[in-house]
């Protein structure tokens, strides 16, 4: 009785223990609460029929999704200026969306998966869970936010993503959380054979850490980052034009004799059309001084219709990248066309970016080619790899401002640090108002900004070649893997059950 008891109960443990597991996650960093959580909510799993385990699972997403992402109402409201019945509509779509892959992989195990045991735990758990988080990455545009792997940037199993990426990581840190649970209800001499296992995992993940996977191409070169620190509510306002272009003007003015120098993302309130008079007095200066320009700014399309969110290279050419992943309901409306009839009634602003193409080339500057992300194009890790065949430096501008005083920010920095580890490049993140860092090869952030500050963050980096095993294989052997493991396991399911009946 009391076992069915906690069942019933289990959505409701599930939504905390969902908001626990967001404290695994920068800026809060406690890695060992992303095991813990996946302990628990697979606990709950146990002996659950398809309907609550569903109802258990979409619990513990919500959770995670409330308490890790609530900074998109910051975003969509209070800088986006959507009413708040649409920007209350869009977050919690979004919840519920990410909610629902959790609720079918609970259906899924209740209906599919060994009722216990070790198959279930170690095999099926881990790989359902990991291919979950991979669907949930790419579908509909994909949100590959808050994925285990991304918990676990401090310890140990980080070792294992130059290797096998965030997916990989995350398998390793699914698998451990498997462990852990099976072990409460195994013997001692089982226990220790997992204690066992689990230690080579993680020491295995410790030692990885320690290979240079890719070599340096070059000597160090300085580069500085500017960080002007504008609100996002003051940004597009026409009085404070002039303040903002004079400010960008005076903090590359100082930066200059660095060989590089990176603007965040659409630095300036105003398009690369419009700018360019502006443009050729600071690129004058800047070639006096031996320093090539990496900026931010927006750019349009032939018609002069509609935008481009691009990087432009000034240097010995004019290179651009533009964003290839464009945000939904920020850059791009994917709604019909009386939503947008009825947006235009309300007077909200809306703008349908272009998105880059796929394939583009990394920029030259400063002597080296450099991989470009723009944004949240960074969390959509495969995506960049196919450049680290030229790329010797990456470089992501971001304007963070959207999200205010938010974990958000932090979040987004951790995601970066997962990006150097597994290209095992040097990483240049520039932002508007934070977090600006370098992120060495190894993923650890060499040096970084304060939050709201306007500063120019001055340091090196290191060209560097080669490429890591992750690099070369994507993700191909996890997702390989992940369905091998299913497969097996169906198979001794399917089996046991033959045995049992003859």
């Amino acid at each position: 009785m009391a076992a069915a008891s906690w069942r019933r109960q289990a959505p409701w443990l599930a939504l905390p223990l969902g908001a626990l597991q967001s404290l695994a996650f920068a800026p809060f960093g406690i890695w060992p609460l992303g095991l813990l959580a996946l302990v628990l909510l697979w606990w709950l799993w146990e002996g659950a029929r398809p309907r609550q385990a569903a109802a258990t699972g979409f619990a513990f997403s919500a959770g995670l999704f409330l308490a890790g992402t609530y900074w998109l109402y910051t975003s969509i409201h209070t800088f986006g200026e959507a009413p708040i019945a649409l920007a209350l509509l869009l977050m919690f779509g979004l919840v519920a969306l990410m909610g629902s892959y959790t609720a079918l992989l609970g259906a899924l195990l209740a209906r599919w998966a060994p009722a216990r045991g070790p198959w279930r735990l170690l095999a099926v758990m881990p790989a359902g869970w990991i291919l979950m988080e991979w669907v949930r990455g790419w579908f509909l545009s994909g949100f590959p936010w808050l994925a285990v792997g991304y918990s676990q940037i401090d310890a140990p199993l980080a070792g294992y993503a130059p290797v096998l990426g965030i997916y990989g990581t995350g398998l390793a840190a699914a698998f451990t959380a498997g462990a852990v649970l099976l072990a409460a209800s195994v013997s001692a001499r089982h226990r220790l054979l997992l204690l066992a296992v689990v230690v080579a995992l993680w020491g295995g993940g410790a030692l990885l850490m320690r290979v240079e996977w890719t070599h340096p191409s070059g000597p160090p070169l300085t580069v500085a980052l500017v960080q002007p620190s504008i609100s996002q509510d003051l940004k597009w306002q026409a009085s404070n034009r002039e303040h903002t272009l004079e400010l960008y003007h005076q903090m590359t003015e100082s930066a200059l004799g660095a060989r590089l120098v990176v603007w965040p993302e659409t630095a300036l309130p105003e398009a690369f059309e419009d700018a360019v008079p502006y443009l050729k007095s600071i690129y004058r200066d800047a070639r006096a001084k031996g320093t090539d320009l990496l900026l931010g700014l927006d750019r349009f399309d032939a018609a002069g219709e509609q935008p481009y969110n691009g990087l432009v290279a000034l240097g010995d050419d004019i290179q651009w990248y533009y964003k290839r992943r464009l945000v939904p309901f920020g850059e791009f409306f994917p709604v019909p066309k009386f939503v947008r009839a009825w947006m235009r009634l309300k007077n909200l602003a809306f703008v349908d970016f272009l998105a880059g193409a796929p394939d583009q080339p990394a920029l030259d500057a400063a002597g080296q080619k450099i991989g470009v992300t723009i944004c949240y194009e960074d969390a959509y890790a495969v995506e960049q790899l196919a450049v680290l065949r030229e790329a010797t430096l990456l470089v992501n501008v971001s304007n963070d401002a959207w999200f205010g005083d938010s974990t958000a920010p932090h979040q987004h920095l951790e995601i970066a640090r997962m990006r150097a580890l597994e290209a095992g490049r040097w990483l240049m993140r520039s932002t508007n108002n934070g977090v600006s860092a370098l992120i060495d090869p190894h993923g650890r952030v060499v040096a970084r900004a304060q939050q709201f500050e306007v500063v120019v963050l001055r340091g090196e980096v290191v060209p560097y070649t080669g490429l890591t095993p992750y690099a070369v294989l994507r993700n191909w052997p996890v997702l390989g893997g992940t369905v091998l493991l299913l497969a097996v396991a169906g198979f001794a399911g399917r089996r046991r059950r033959a045995l049992s009946v003859a």
